[in-house]
């Protein structure tokens, strides 16, 4: 199957802090000059932010391991569990096409794929939440015919079943995965002839079930609120019995739904998360701006990276003009800016203006001020 990148791709892609340190961390299980081994689990993590795998989403990747371009596009274009194109925004579904599940019915579920998400695979629902894909065996023949949607195993499903998962996912609903039938997991389908279930189990669902129950997150992404990062090899200090180790927030017990109905951890009492560092941004830390440049004109904001001619003009529309204003923003402020540069989020993050902004307003230089001089 001939895979491409798709023809509309984003201007720009950046972790956030936290996937970044996550990204960082997995470099450094390789030795010194290996460090391309960590292609695979990058990519996976720049998918699991986005939902798919963008052309700069490949490039960023690369960057931070020392690749060719070329060489990280062909590893996302080799692994068919890299999306090349934009997923919906509640899940993307995986119905098996292979022999069990044929027999059983898949052909029934792709109808319904076709007529309540999108006429064709890899298309976006007109409400966007959802994509969907016919895929090779996924190793549940038992429970034919059967779907994977984001992380977890929908099984012995029917059209009336399968249509009824995808309207509960649609209202912000988190359905139990596993068999769809009763089943507990893939004893036969018409009752057991040996090995009784313990007493009390099957109302808990098989452990792989109970665990998806529990945690809540089948479609869930990463958005920055997951465990702390772990790097034993690096510090094993909490091994010792030196410190108790942290723990993440807790999932809330009713799994709420955001507005795209995908379960989240409890949002911060106050303000707003900032959807790429996952910080609470308030108004009230929007930085002071200026109403027009001070006598002798606006510093040319272009001498820091990352900034270009549409970049500047916005941030003059919001009343910053100036090197040294750039260079006072404290990270509550860095976090307001990030927020509101529509187009352009995270930028003032990735591409660090502070430290830049603090250099050009003492009248130092930087690389990209060098390069712009010539």
């Amino acid at each position: 199957m001939l895979r491409r990148l798709h023809p509309e791709q984003p201007e720009s892609f950046a972790f956030t802090p936290d996937n970044r340190a996550w990204a960082e961390a997995q470099i450094t299980k390789y030795p010194e000059g290996r460090q391309a081994s960590a292609i695979i689990p990058l990519l996976w993590r720049a998918q699991e932010q986005e939902g798919w795998l963008s052309r700069p989403a490949i490039e960023h990747v690369a960057e931070m391991l020392g690749m060719p371009y070329m060489r990280a596009l062909e590893v996302a274009t080799f692994y068919f569990m890299f999306q090349l194109q934009p997923t919906g925004s509640i899940a993307h579904v995986q119905v098996c096409g292979t022999t069990s599940c044929m027999i059983c019915g898949a052909e029934d579920l792709i109808a319904v794929c076709r007529d309540k998400i999108a006429p064709k695979p890899h298309v976006v629902s007109d409400d966007g939440k959802f994509s969907w894909e016919e895929v090779e065996c996924l190793g549940a023949c038992a429970n034919a015919p059967m779907a994977q949607i984001g992380k977890d195993y929908y099984e012995d499903l029917t059209v009336e079943s399968f249509s009824r998962l995808l309207d509960d996912l649609s209202a912000g609903k988190v359905p139990t995965p596993g068999p769809q039938n009763g089943r507990f997991a893939s004893e036969p389908a018409g009752g057991l002839t040996s090995l009784a279930i313990e007493e009390g189990a099957r109302e808990d669902g098989n452990a792989s079930v109970a665990l998806a129950t529990r945690i809540g997150d089948t479609v869930r992404r990463i958005d920055g609120t997951e465990v702390p990062l772990r790097t034993p090899w690096q510090d094993r200090s909490h091994e010792r019995g030196d410190a108790e180790p942290s723990r993440g927030p807790e999932l809330s017990g009713d799994h709420p739904a955001d507005e795209t109905g995908v379960d989240k951890r409890e949002a911060p009492a106050r303000g707003k998360a900032h959807p790429d560092t996952g910080a609470v941004v308030e108004d009230a830390h929007r930085p002071e701006g200026l109403s027009a440049p001070r006598a002798g004109g606006a510093d040319d904001l272009t001498r820091i990276k990352g900034i270009g001619p549409k970049l500047r003009d916005l941030c003059h529309s919001m009343g910053y003009y100036h090197f040294d204003q750039i260079a006072r923003w404290t990270d509550a402020e860095v976090a307001w800016v990030d927020d509101n540069l529509e187009g352009f989020k995270g930028r003032v993050t990735r591409d660090d203006w502070v430290s830049q902004a603090r250099v050009l307003s003492e009248g130092g230089e930087t690389e990209e001020s060098k390069r712009k001089d010539g």
